[in-house]
């Protein structure tokens, strides 16, 4: 005799999707959030190189002016709604208007690494024909940084592919207590601390998983990002008329390149680590 009339369970805890869900990059950069009309200026102010001079034979000390750069970053909005109809979240598994403002939520810190990486692809400094990571190619993007004065002051910041990462972790210098005094291997981390650098694995750069991956060192002063926090957050809302649901984020937010010298693009080769 077979058993019948079986009932299947559902669990309502529901279970996070693999995805991005928090802006790994905003403390990497300069940001302002005192915003006045859809722009937001940065300034940056340096002595031009100048060297100190001597007297003149007329007994006066020679004057000079300060490079003073404004750099104007304009702001978009942006935003996340996703909706649904009070009968789907009544017969959905899972606290629906939950899942909604988790992932609204996560959509916009996204754009907010988005808007900033598009800034740092736009640098022009890089070390040269794609490679897999080494501690020379680290090296290489690290002197090019102190080669333009760029110090080497805690806010150098490092973001790579986990391509890039898996690379790292078999080089002796990274990984051996001979050289380190954490050990990676005992649990790996997105964010961690190596040769006076801030590292991010992050998975969402540019041509991540190719032989064309980019990676970037840069130092916080290199990179601005404006954002009316006045204007950020989470709505969540419902519609009698056509009884739906929704959640809304928006931000307003714009990014901007501030130096340059201050960015160093490691162009990167992931291919070997694609998925087959």
């Amino acid at each position: 005799m077979s058993d019948a009339a079986f009932q299947t369970q559902y669990r309502q805890e529901f279970i996070e999707g693999f995805e991005q869900r928090q802006s790994l990059l905003r403390n990497t950069v300069v940001t302002e959030t005192e915003i006045k009309g859809n722009s937001a200026v940065f300034l940056v102010a340096d002595s031009g190189s100048a060297t100190a001079v001597t007297r003149g034979l007329n007994g006066l000390i020679p004057g000079r002016a300060d490079n003073l750069t404004q750099n104007t970053c304009t702001l978009t909005e942006w935003h996340d709604k996703p909706i649904r109809t009070s009968f789907n979240i009544f017969a959905s598994q899972g606290d629906g208007r939950r899942i909604m403002q988790e992932t609204s939520m996560a959509v916009v810190n996204r754009k907010i690494d988005s808007d900033i990486l598009a800034q740092l692809d736009t640098a022009t400094q890089d070390t040269g024909a794609a490679a897999v990571g080494s501690l020379a190619l680290v090296m290489r993007a690290v002197t090019i940084l102190g080669n333009n004065s760029v110090p080497l002051d805690g806010n150098i910041s490092g973001v790579i592919t986990p391509a890039m990462y898996a690379y790292l972790m078999q080089t002796k210098e990274f990984a051996s207590v001979d050289y380190v005094n954490n050990k990676p291997f005992e649990g790996q981390l997105t964010m961690f601390r190596w040769a006076g650098v801030n590292w991010i694995v992050h998975p969402n750069l540019t041509g991540k998983g190719t032989a064309a991956e980019k990676c970037y060192i840069y130092h916080k002063s290199a990179i601005g990002h404006a954002v009316n926090t006045d204007g950020l957050g989470t709505t969540v809302g419902y519609d009698k008329e056509d009884d739906y649901s929704f959640c809304r984020t928006s931000v307003f937010m714009g990014s901007k390149l501030l130096q340059n010298s201050g960015v160093v693009v490691i162009n990167h080769d992931g291919s070997a680590y694609a998925a087959a």
